[in-house]
């Protein structure tokens, strides 16, 4: 992607918090049949636990779908994580007063994931992802809904209809373009803008916008 020094995130802690907290991926693969993308909500295993130099990726699709076959291998996959993302009004900044010279933007955050993908057909291994992607994501709720909490033919018959993928991640880039490129009085403007404007996103972008500047 297209990267701008001052918007480059290289942390590996805020990288991986990133996809924790916005675990939604779009799998990126090309097969026979030229690109696809596949929405697809993943478990990060940081490096050291598992996978590639920089972790691992874990999640599973429909046995129907033919990723897991046509992108299984040495083709590299790619998997974009999407963060808070916002639209910027010109008449947010400061500047705008002063010169006039200012235009619309939109601010986000993402991290993109490079690697390679590998299908687990197998149902005790298929069975251990699904429980651990069912505890990571059912953590917060009250009551959190467990595998075994489902009959067990209906689990075993759940589990045949899906194929586990892992994907060794080999790169992580981050971009986090949250207006750290103009001086503080026009981020002030924005991050005031975002908290008038109302909403969880704009909310959450102003957070990232008061937070970061080109010095940190």
């Amino acid at each position: 992607m297209y990267q701008p020094a001052h918007f480059v995130e290289s942390r590996p802690d805020v990288l991986h918090a990133l996809i924790r907290n916005h675990p939604l991926g779009l799998l990126i693969t090309h097969g026979p049949g030229g690109l696809e993308a596949n929405t697809i909500p993943f478990l990060f295993e940081p490096s050291g636990d598992a996978g590639g130099p920089c972790g691992q990726l874990v999640g599973h699709v429909a046995r129907a779908n033919p990723l897991w076959k046509t992108s299984a291998g040495e083709a590299e996959v790619l998997v974009v994580f999407q963060g808070p993302q916002a639209y910027i009004s010109p008449g947010w900044y400061a500047t705008k007063a002063e010169t006039g010279k200012v235009v619309p933007t939109w601010n986000y955050v993402m991290v993109q994931a490079r690697g390679r993908l590998r299908a687990v057909d197998n149902p005790a291994a298929a069975r251990a992802i699904v429980t651990r992607l069912t505890q990571t994501h059912e953590a917060k709720q009250a009551r959190p809904w467990s595998v075994d909490d489902a009959p067990a033919d209906y689990v075993d018959a759940m589990l045949k209809a899906i194929v586990c993928i892992e994907i060794a991640v080999d790169k992580l880039d981050g971009k986090w373009k949250v207006s750290q490129n103009h001086p503080a009085a026009n981020r002030a403007g924005v991050a005031a803008g975002l908290h008038a404007a109302g909403g969880d996103e704009a909310a959450a972008m102003a957070r990232l916008v008061d937070h970061r500047s080109v010095d940190n």
